[in-house]
């Protein structure tokens, strides 16, 4: 398309209004649960994630793991005063065993960014896992009405990158020198959704969550693959 002067433009967003901010609401599954994080998850959470096994899910984030409960709730209350929509993430057997949030929040332009993602061993590579990111996106394209869900990460992260490609974000690029993260340079990752996107990768994970997708033992039949592979 071209304008008046026959510039390239993009297309319009027929009927675009700015999109509503995150409130922090329970989304519930058949593996897994998010709910507001408050105060009474904490002690669950400092547990799962803050053993002495725990310090590589703390590498790449921009605290140090906590050293007791008392300086997990003083981290958690300053998250959820910069991202109020931060959810506890319950796992199939109850307890809260991770965190994430939706930041970055851009209504105006209808982006938004699933981060500060953080999963205790009970939770690494399970279908509540899963669930709990497809139940966000979710929430993001077809509650909220966002365009663009992001994800970004240290570009050495190897684990978040193969996280984000296998839930179907696109890789977009590395911005370098982007931050400053516990006195070393961090280059930045940068994956997106689209709501163009959404609707197969919806398809796609509710068919992998398909209880009929799991043997006996929780293990799955066929692998989430991107959309575009399957």
């Amino acid at each position: 398309m071209t304008g008046a002067s026959e510039q390239p433009v993009g297309p319009e967003v027929p009927g675009w209004s700015p999109r509503p901010f995150p409130e922090p609401v329970t989304l519930t599954g058949r593996y897994a649960e998010l709910r507001p994080l408050s105060s009474a998850d904490y002690a669950e959470l400092y547990a799962a994630t803050c053993g002495p096994d725990d310090g590589s899910r703390w590498t790449y984030l921009p605290a140090v793991m906590p050293k007791d409960l008392p300086a997990l709730w003083m981290l958690m209350a300053s998250r959820l005063e910069a991202d109020p929509a931060t959810y506890a993430l319950v796992g199939e057997d109850g307890r809260v065993a991770g965190t994430f949030a939706l930041c970055s929040v851009d209504p105006v332009n209808g982006s938004i960014e699933l981060g500060w993602v953080l999963l205790g061993a009970s939770l690494s590579r399970t279908r509540a896992a899963t669930e709990a990111f497809h139940l966000v996106m979710a929430h993001a394209f077809d509650d909220l009405g966002y365009r663009r869900l992001e994800w970004k990460c240290d570009s050495l992260n190897e684990p978040s990158r193969r996280a984000a490609a296998r839930l179907g974000f696109s890789y977009e690029g590395t911005f370098r020198q982007h931050r400053v993260v516990k006195g070393r340079n961090r280059d930045s990752a940068w994956f997106s959704i689209t709501d163009a996107e959404w609707p197969a990768l919806r398809a796609r994970n509710e068919a992998w969550l398909d209880p009929a997708n799991f043997d006996a033992d929780g293990g799955q039949r066929t692998p989430l693959v991107p959309a575009s592979a399957g």
